[in-house]
């Protein structure tokens, strides 16, 4: 206490001197307008940038949170978009889902991802535990990725549509000319679409996208655009070249597609197989 005392004793003068400036500045905000408008300007201004800057820093840290919120509500779109076959489909209330669903969507993330062989492989975390399984299709937001091979209860293996092994049914989108997607072991973002009858009208800048004829991959799924082809005239076919959508050198975020009654197609396809 004694500290106290001693310590106003010494500064009075100083303490004084603040307390009737602070009295000052609160008279005049209180008595002028003009003062007052812009003390509180000015503090919207500094409280203002503090919570700006305060949003940014919490929304960079909340990024893995809303990138699988995105993902949530892809899946469900394009889980709607696969199954949508006609437009007066109706939708289970509350669900947002089709009665007759054809296909089922999983979400799975990719960490492991080779690009610069003739054959590569992806690795999937999600495995038999989430319902994914050999011979089901992967895309991601802008095309297919490949198909999965085999699966562990927590990993999944999938080659990539960059391997040379690889043959997916796909089509000219505006015209339904359908062809073979082939990759040559070179470009990652490139690939080549054969077997294109020379009837097919074909112009640059044309979109390819997935055939449907596989039941592994929906119909109508975009993969690139016709970055040039030439016509074989001893065959009468065309060979595409086709600049792909997706970046296959920069994968997160997949989705796993399963075609619920692929295995009733493939028994009417192959009866010698029962």
């Amino acid at each position: 206490m004694q500290q106290i005392i001693l310590f106003l004793i010494k500064y009075k003068t100083d303490l004084v001197f603040t307390l009737l400036l602070i009295l000052a500045f609160k008279l005049t905000f209180q008595t002028h307008t003009y003062h007052n408008n812009k003390f509180i300007s000015s503090a919207n201004y500094i409280t203002g940038h503090v919570l700006e800057t305060s949003e940014h820093i919490t929304q960079y840290f909340d990024l893995k949170l809303q990138n699988e919120k995105l993902l949530e509500e892809n899946k469900a779109l394009r889980y709607q978009l696969f199954n949508a076959s006609r437009p007066e489909d109706t939708l289970i209330e509350n669900l947002g889902f089709l009665a007759d669903t054809l296909y089922k969507i999983k979400k799975a993330t990719v960490i492991s991802n080779y690009y610069d062989k003739t054959d590569n492989y992806l690795l999937l975390k999600g495995g038999e535990k989430k319902g994914i399984k050999k011979d089901l299709g992967v895309i991601s937001s802008k095309g297919i990725i490949g198909i999965v091979v085999d699966a562990s209860e927590d990993y999944a293996r999938v080659i990539s549509i960059l391997n040379t092994n690889t043959s997916i049914n796909a089509k000219l989108k505006k015209t339904y000319h359908f062809g073979t997607l082939s990759w040559d072991g070179n470009n990652p973002n490139r690939m080549s679409l054969i077997d294109v009858p020379r009837s097919a009208p074909i112009e640059k800048g044309d979109t390819i996208a997935t055939g449907g004829r596989s039941l592994i991959f929906p119909e109508n799924i975009p993969i690139g655009v016709i970055s040039d082809f030439e016509l074989d005239q001893n065959a009468g076919y065309y060979k595409i070249s086709v600049s792909l959508f997706n970046d296959m050198t920069n994968l997160k975020g997949v989705y796993v597609i399963e075609h619920t009654k692929k295995e009733e197609a493939y028994q009417l396809l192959n009866p010698e197989l029962q």
